[in-house]
């Protein structure tokens, strides 16, 4: 039960708990990167256990049940919480003389804003969110509802051995991981800002994304697996133009580089598609 896979497994389940308590309490600059060290646990216990052939049913279930957590509760609970925090961003912009309410302590706004929602949700305490708004939050609810029926998907059908039907729950969460990482390294110039970020980061707009996104999880599009049967350009082109530019983009976009490697995944599947269709 308890081998080295098992263990790697069980850290990914850990670091992606320790995600959702550091985002409740506020530190969404700490809790994305707990979900990535996550997704490097998550790849080493399958390698583990086919180098040390250790591969079990019970490992199997294991990796569905930290995957579970990681990359279905930790980015929904993620995800809340910058809808939260798009509700009302009012402190984080210049008033008419200048000065801002809030200044550079991270931590504190953030966990200000989460006490505010939770005051207004079940305490009617009137504030910025005591309206209607104060349940859009709770849309973060569609992520892990949709990982769930995409892990259970995943482990049954027997037609992903090759490519992914749906988005990987792992790559919708790192597509989330933009929005803190984002919000986090800029928070402190966050009136400086130009008006499509601010609107990008508006609570419904979060909101439309969380859904939108949630959904290709369970969508029928089939999407490129970095499994290498060989390493011929002819059978992976497709991989390997997507590692390159990834590559690339890392190097040139800094947090950027998260969403536009995700829609370049996308796009090269949709086009991998199309060129192996037969006539």
């Amino acid at each position: 039960m308890f081998n080295l896979a098992n263990l790697f497994t069980a850290a990914n389940m850990v670091c992606g708990f320790t995600s959702i308590v550091l985002s409740l309490f506020g530190r969404i600059d700490i809790a994305p990167f707990f979900i990535l060290a996550a997704a490097v646990f998550d790849f080493f216990d399958g390698l583990i256990a086919r180098k040390l052939n250790i591969s079990s049913e019970l490992g199997k279930q294991l990796d569905s049940l930290a995957d579970m957590v990681t990359f279905g509760i930790a980015p929904g609970v993620i995800m809340l919480v910058m809808i939260t925090l798009g509700i009302d961003n009012s402190s984080l912009l210049p008033a008419e003389d200048g000065a801002r309410v809030y200044n550079n302590d991270l931590s504190y706004y953030v966990y200000f804003q989460i006490t505010s929602w939770i005051q207004a949700l079940l305490y009617s305490i009137p504030n910025s969110f005591d309206a209607s708004i104060k349940y859009l939050p709770f849309v973060g609810v569609f992520i892990p509802f949709f990982s769930m029926f995409r892990l259970a998907k995943f482990n049954i059908d027997t037609n992903q051995s090759d490519r992914f039907i749906g988005v990987p729950t792992p790559m919708s969460t790192i597509f989330f991981l933009f929005f803190p990482l984002y919000f986090t390294s800029n928070l402190n110039n966050w009136g400086h800002q130009p008006a499509w970020i601010l609107s990008l980061f508006d609570c419904y707009t979060l909101a439309a994304i969380t859904v939108g996104f949630s959904l290709l999880m369970v969508s029928p599009i089939s999407l490129i697996a970095l499994k290498f049967k060989n390493y011929g350009w002819a059978d992976n082109k497709f991989r390997f133009l997507l590692l390159g530019l990834s590559l690339i983009s890392l190097l040139l976009l800094k947090w950027w580089a998260i969403p536009a490697i995700v829609f370049l995944y996308l796009l090269l599947s949709i086009i991998e598609n199309f060129s192996t269709k037969k006539p």
